[in-house]
Formats: structure tokens, C-alpha cells, sequence
């Protein structure tokens, strides 16, 4: 179909039978980690006695630069020790910001040396999702617990070797999925899998923006992996498991784009959407074409909850539906990348499992490759 509607789609995908092809996704342990009841985020014990751990922040970008460093100088049990950047002068830059010691700023030649230092406890990698595998297993192999960006990396092959590192060097690993620790949609996942909605029937979630810099390093596929699913539809995809609170069992997708030269690697627009055994529907969506599309909503006979916005770094806003009354929760204090960090830091310093151990990237991936092999084939993929 040549530039289908989201409609068209959607009842394409309804009338469709499930494709023989499966993709092994490994249920094992992590099968247990998301059908277990959503939680709030587990409160930071014992602060006075909770050694701050100190971070290095792997690539200064935007993201670096935005949200990550700026959060490491508010939360509590962690904090900025050690940047990485092929830019000497933007690093000292930043780290005379921060207070970072010119000592303990490295080139990606002289990472592998933040073995010997004692004051960097973990590697924050925010660089684009192909150089996440590198970095996040030469940072294991030097001793230091991983926390990576979303989406884990481009590969599922790349996912199992940074577990695997990780494990060998008996270093955890964490996935930076910021919206599993921020309020507003741990209350809906908590919601949702208390099933005071009742039994879901539905979820909807769509995430799009229009992209801008065409040379940018997100429409790279070397780089990036993918396009906007790799990059945001990877949100809709953890709202649609966290809220069924169960795995799908099939997806079916469609994707095209408007502009062949600026997406002539990576795709603009995707269309998803994912059976789970329990009897929901997901139907998910994500662009790199347009403006100010950013929400979920997951609905059962006893109503409805929605985020709208659902994915941004402020401003979430949950609604919820039920006997006929609408209750609105605004936005709650508090930045979720500190929250995320700090969860981190809470998990190492008291030997917790985490909330999004690399097992649950590894999943996504799975799931992400699963949609493309759907796109491009035209028909639904099975998951097992």
C-alpha cells in the first residue's frame, strides 16, 4: 500500500492472520519482570549511609549536555565524576561546569584507562545507538557498571553481547527507559495491571515530531539503526507492554515515508500493532513527519486512563476515566533522569535487581527487528 492511512492500516492488520514466521524472544526470566505488578519506583533507602557513586558520562551531545549532566547535579545518591568526548575543549568546557577534574577527562582512544579510577563508579552512555555495544563493553571490561540510552543499541545480536559482558564482568546493566521511573506512568501502569480498569481491551499509543537537520546522525541508519521507531516508536512499544503487562504475541507492521531523499535510509513513518495472548490490542504509532503527537491511552470496560503528554522530559500529564467522572493528575516535581540514575545508584549500593535491566532492552530489540521483518514482508510476524 502506497502511503496508507493510519486507518487503512489498522483494519489491514484486523482482518490478517497470523504469519508462521517466529522470532524467539526469550521469555525465560524477563517474562516474570514484566508480568509482575507495576510499582512506584522503590524508594531511595538509607541516604546517609548510601555511598554516592560517581558517573562518567560517555559522548557530550545534546542529550548529554540537556538532560544527563544537568540531572547528576540533583540527585542524591549520584553525581558527575568522569566525561568522555572526542572534543577536548568542549569536555573541559563542561567540566569546569561541573566541577569535573581536568584528570578524569578521556578521548574515546583512553576510555579503556577509567579502569584505574577509583572515582568514576559508572558509564553513562549517551551516544548515538550503534557505538552504545563498544562503549558499554569496553566500560564493563574496565569495571564499571553500565547505564545505556535507549534504544539499547541497533542489533539484537549487539544487546546479547553488552548482557553478556556485563555478566562476565559481574557489572550490572541498565536500560535508560527515564518514563518507567517517572510518577505519573507508574501510576498508570500500576492501574492498568491492578485491572482497575477491568480487563484491558485496548491501548493506543503514538509518539511523532518533525524532524529537523537532514545531515543529523538519527536518518543515518549506520548510526542510528533505524528511524523513528528506533528513536520514539520505542516508546509507544514499552507503553504497550508495561500497560497489558504481559508480552505480544504477534506484531504486524507497515511503514513509509513522505520525502525519499531525506529519509532515504531510515524510514519516516511506521505503523504497529501488537496481540498479546490476554486478549489486547496495541495498536502503535510513531513519525518523523508530524507536529505534536505525544500520548497513550489504554482502555477497559471500566474505563479509561490516558498520558497526554505521555512522553516528554516534563510536563506528563495522566487523565482517567471511570464512572463517568474524568480525574486529571498534573505533572509531579521531580526530573526523571535523576530519578532514573538514582535508581541505579539505589540498586548497585544495595545489591537490587533493577527495574530495567538490559533483558528488558534485549526484548524491545527483539521486538523492534520483528516489526521491520513484518514491514517488509506484509505480513504478521509471530513472537514466541
Amino acid at each position: 500500500m502506497k502511503n496508507p492511512s493510519r486507518r487503512d492500516f489498522l483494519r489491514q492488520a484486523s482482518q490478517a492472520g497470523l504469519s508462521t514466521a517466529a522470532i524467539s524472544l526469550g521469555r525465560g526470566t524477563f517474562e516474570g519482570a514484566i508480568a509482575a505488578p507495576a510499582a512506584a519506583p522503590q524508594e531511595v533507602a538509607d541516604e546517609a549511609t548510601s555511598k554516592p557513586l560517581g558517573y562518567a558520562v560517555v559522548g557530550i551531545g545534546a542529550i548529554a549536555i540537556g538532560q544527563v549532566m544537568p540531572a547528576l547535579a540533583e540527585t542524591k545518591l549520584s553525581r558527575l565524576t568522569g566525561l568522555v568526548s572526542g572534543h577536548p575543549e568542549k569536555a573541559r568546557h563542561f567540566a569546569r561546569i561541573y566541577s569535573v577534574p581536568e584528570k578524569n577527562i578521556y578521548n574515546y582512544e583512553s576510555y579503556d584507562q577509567i579502569a584505574s579510577n577509583p572515582e568514576i563508579d559508572v558509564v553513562y552512555i549517551a551516544l548515538p545507538n550503534s557505538m552504545h555495544p563498544e562503549y558499554s563493553i569496553r566500560g564493563a571490561h574496565a569495571g564499571k557498571h553500565v547505564l545505556s540510552e535507549k534504544p539499547m543499541c541497533a542489533t539484537v545480536k549487539d544487546a546479547e553481547e553488552m548482557i553478556a559482558a556485563c555478566r562476565q564482568a559481574k557489572r550490572r546493566l541498565m536500560i535508560a527507559y527515564r518514563l518507567r521511573y517517572e510518577p505519573n506512568n507508574v501510576a498508570s501502569i500500576q492501574l492498568c495491571r491492578e485491572k482497575q480498569l477491568g480487563a484491558l481491551k485496548m491501548i493506543d499509543a503514538e509518539f511523532a515530531f518533525v524532524i529537523g537537520d537532514p545531515k543529523q546522525w538519527r536518518l543515518n541508519k549506520q548510526l542510528a539503526g533505524g528511524g523513528s521507531l528506533m528513536d520514539i516508536g520505542i516508546y509507544c512499544l514499552q507503553a504497550a507492554r508495561s500497560l497489558a503487562g504481559e508480552e505480544p504475541a504477534s506484531v504486524y507492521a507497515q511503514m513509509w515515508s513522505s520525502d525519499p531523499v531525506k529519509f532515504a535510509q531510515v524510514e519516516e513513518n511506521i505503523a504497529f500493532m501488537l496481540k498479546f495472548p490476554g486478549g489486547v490490542l496495541a495498536n502503535c504509532y510513531s513519525s518523523y513527519g508530524e507536529d505534536g503527537v505525544d500520548r497513550y491511552r489504554a482502555a477497559g470496560p471500566g474505563g479509561w486512563v490516558e498520558m497526554d503528554p505521555a512522553y516528554g522530559y516534563s510536563g506528563l500529564i495522566q487523565r482517567v476515566y471511570r464512572n463517568g467522572k474524568t480525574t486529571v493528575t498534573q505533572p509531579t516535581g521531580g526530573g526523571q533522569f535523576a530519578a532514573e540514575i538514582d535508581a541505579f545508584s539505589d540498586a548497585i549500593n544495595h545489591d537490587r535487581d533493577v527495574l530495567t535491566p538490559g533483558e528488558e532492552g534485549l526484548r524491545d530489540m527483539k521486538i523492534l527487528m520483528a516489526c521491520y521483518e513484518s514491514a517488509n514482508m506484509g505480513k504478521p510476524i509471530a513472537l514466541s
